[in-house]
């Protein structure tokens, strides 16, 4: 786990306001993420989880406020050292969004084309290499995606999200669809391949066991601003009523159960 009060943030969100027509979802709201850290985001429906997310990889344009990435505010680069930056995240959304007309290694092999510029073949080893890091099997690369089950599409979409290398995995809602036992099994590779690449990840879910198994600090949104973020143990003792029903009602008992030492 990162020493948060010593290391520098490596995304600073200040003052965020996002309005969709007279509909205001976030409103000065504030949040770091540290280095090689596992951030989750939590918070009731509406309360803009996803929108925050976009905010930060630079799909939307805030109404208000600063989102400082590596100490560089997105919006107010050139396109070309836009480009740069955005280089250095890694997405994987909800749905995994991989291409349906090409296979899971030309999924993962063309950002690698039109970004840096790989030949085909040399993109085409590198993305059979990210097959293997993320645990599937070899002939995964050769299939469509119509033609694996939802745990492996999860992993493929994540493959595509390592493919330049990454410095934050931005993931959204990672293990919704997957079974209790395929959604701890990608919630150790989260963790695994986070500590072994030295990755920051912000994490969006609703996933209980995620929180307990994998993050190093939770941020709840509610109130139309970043609450509290702070260690799950700290942040379960928020006195909010959300927040009390969502730690500790019959399903955060059952996570903090199987996952005791996150309490410690």
């Amino acid at each position: 786990m990162v020493n948060t009060t010593v290391a520098k943030p490596i995304v600073e969100v200040r003052g965020l306001v996002n309005r969709f027509g007279k509909q205001t979802v976030h409103d000065n709201l504030d949040l770091d993420i540290m280095p090689r850290e596992v951030l989750g985001v939590v918070g009731g429906s509406g309360t803009g989880k996803s929108v925050l997310l976009r905010s930060i990889v630079g799909l939307r344009r805030p109404n208000a406020g600063s989102v400082k990435v590596f100490g560089q505010d997105l919006q107010t680069l050139s396109e070309e050292e836009r480009s740069l930056q955005e280089r250095r995240f890694g997405v994987l959304f909800q749905s995994g969004a991989l291409f349906s007309s090409l296979t899971v290694a030309e999924n993962i092999a063309l950002p690698l084309i039109e970004h840096i510029g790989l030949s085909r073949r040399d993109a085409n080893h590198l993305a059979r290499m990210k097959v293997m890091l993320t645990g599937l099997p070899p002939e995964a690369a050769d299939k469509y995606p119509s033609m694996l089950s939802g745990g492996m599409v999860k992993r493929a979409a994540l493959a595509r999200a390592l493919a330049l290398d990454p410095d934050i995995l931005f993931l959204d809602e990672p293990t919704a669809g997957l079974d209790p036992i395929g959604a701890a099994a990608f919630d150790q590779l989260i963790r695994t391949l986070c500590d072994a690449l030295g990755l920051s990840v912000f994490l969006v879910t609703h996933d209980l066991d995620t929180l307990y198994a994998i993050c190093d600090r939770v941020a709840v949104l509610s109130q139309k601003r970043v609450l509290v973020a702070d260690t799950l143990e700290r942040v379960a003792q928020t006195d909010d009523t959300w927040v009390q029903d969502y730690f500790h009602g019959p399903r955060g008992r059952a996570a903090a159960y199987q996952h005791p030492a996150a309490g410690e």
